[in-house]
């Protein structure tokens, strides 16, 4: 039977993590977009990858770091190498935000943006989902393992994606009902779910579409929208069957990052749906100007026994490099309304969900990173004075 470990807490000061995807390597990139890479090669690549940034997270400072998700093209299409039953489709491709409430507000400005061009050839669910990525999960596993060697104690994680991001993607042509679908995903990411935390890692859901829909279903009220999240979250817990809450941290985002944004679910209208997922933390969005203010939610809004929330006080929407000071109080105020134990520093979202994004240039990421250490570090000065 495998031990399961408690996750950490800030028990003595702040500790710090991030959302999972980090900047790959130049020709870490050039292998990832061009065909016919020896497969040797480039897990090769990914090895050295992985330990570079281990490395790189841990002279930040950062107490609780991942893979940086280097084997994978983005934190969702990385499935399309695990998943059976999955097929080319012949529905045309389309912009990802077309008819969302964004873009009907601002179309001007979404034409425009490099995120609105991207054009991702569909596949559709065609045959029964099930899941074949055992020795890629497993070169995960053993990759961030071998990385953390010198690394201390720290506490490691790595992102997988949630059973409704799945669904979303890719078109059901197979089962009778979307619920049947959604399931179906479940079961499959089950066996990767429970991979990860057999293999002694920290599982972190990543789930940006639970709060994006609101954004994508303009005709959709906020009820509906909340009856929709509530199945996604049922799936999702079916697929976290058996793991202990402990070793599951929760991720979700308005997948949007430079945009006006005056459309993103307010987290007042979801935060209960989200606290039903059995998790033992909870990442979401806070440092941005569109959700700074939220932190005061949490002042109605009772956490599960023994949860700890991941407040992004930096963010991947803006270029600014926030000011460890601003980092500090952001920190503070969530410990004023948690406690200090129940706070762990993080950020918004990813730096580089998709693979070879340029919206922030690595520099700039590093720089977040380091605001971030500097910011707890603050933080936890004044906290535990």
């Amino acid at each position: 039977m495998v031990a399961y470990g408690a996750m950490k807490r800030s028990i003595a000061r702040i500790l710090t993590t991030h959302a999972g995807s980090l900047p790959r390597p130049d020709d870490l990139l050039d292998m990832m977009l061009t065909a016919g890479v020896d497969r040797a090669v480039r897990a090769a690549r990914v090895r050295h990858a992985v330990a570079e940034i281990v490395r790189t997270q841990v002279e930040l400072g950062l107490d609780i770091v991942d893979d940086g998700e280097m084997s994978k093209p983005s934190f969702v299409t990385y499935v399309q190498e695990r998943l059976a039953g999955f097929a080319p489709s012949r529905a045309p491709a389309g912009l990802p935000w077309a008819g969302s409430r964004e873009v009907l507000a601002f179309p001007a400005f979404y034409a425009s943006t490099a995120n609105a061009a991207r054009i991702v050839p569909p596949l559709a669910c065609t045959a029964p989902v099930r899941y074949l990525g055992q020795d890629a999960v497993r070169a995960d596993i053993d990759n961030l393992k071998a990385a953390l060697g010198g690394a201390g104690d720290r506490e490691a994680f790595l992102p997988a994606i949630s059973p409704s991001n799945i669904e979303g993607r890719y078109t059901n042509l197979h089962y009778a009902t979307e619920e049947e679908y959604l399931f179906a995903i479940a079961d499959a990411m089950h066996e990767e779910y429970q991979a990860i935390v057999d293999g002694g890692m920290v599982l972190q859901i990543d789930d940006p579409r639970l709060v994006t829909y609101y954004i994508m279903q303009p005709q959709a009220s906020i009820a509906e929208c909340r009856r929709w999240a509530e199945v996604r979250v049922e799936a999702l817990n079916h697929a976290l069957r058996g793991i202990p809450r402990e070793r599951v941290r929760f991720h979700t985002c308005y997948s949007i990052n430079m945009g006006p944004r005056v459309h993103d679910m307010q987290l007042r209208d979801i935060a209960d749906v989200i606290l039903k997922v059995r998790a033992g933390a909870y990442s979401f969005e806070a440092a941005n100007p569109r959700h700074e203010h939220e932190w005061r939610v949490w002042e109605d809004v009772t956490l599960p026994d023994d949860a700890v929330l991941i407040p992004g006080v930096i963010t991947q929407s803006t270029v600014l490099v926030e000011h460890p000071e601003l980092v500090a109080e952001r920190i503070t105020k969530f410990a004023s309304v948690v406690g200090r134990e129940r706070v762990i520093a993080g950020a918004d979202c990813g730096f580089a969900t998709f693979a070879g994004s340029t919206e922030i240039h690595p520099s700039i990421a590093w720089a977040k990173l380091g605001a971030l250490v500097e910011g707890a570090r603050l933080a936890s000065a004044r906290l535990w004075a």
